[in-house]
């Protein structure tokens, strides 16, 4: 399952590593993909509560 989710705080390379560090860690996760362009975070796997609870954790907010 791909998942895409719009994050607009993002704004920089530590943006993208605090969040791929996060969500990559959930369970089932095996992708995460950012465009800081269109501020679209790309998930490949995981259940859609654990993905959003870890954005959250890095601390950002999805639209």
């Amino acid at each position: 399952m791909i998942s895409t989710y719009s994050v607009p705080g993002m704004s920089c390379g530590h943006c993208v590593e605090a969040i791929t560090g996060e969500v990559g860690k959930v369970e089932g996760v095996s992708d995460v993909r950012i465009d800081l362009d269109t501020k679209i975070v790309t998930v490949v796997g995981g259940e859609c509560d654990a993905v959003l609870a870890a954005i959250d954790d890095a601390g950002f907010d999805v639209a």
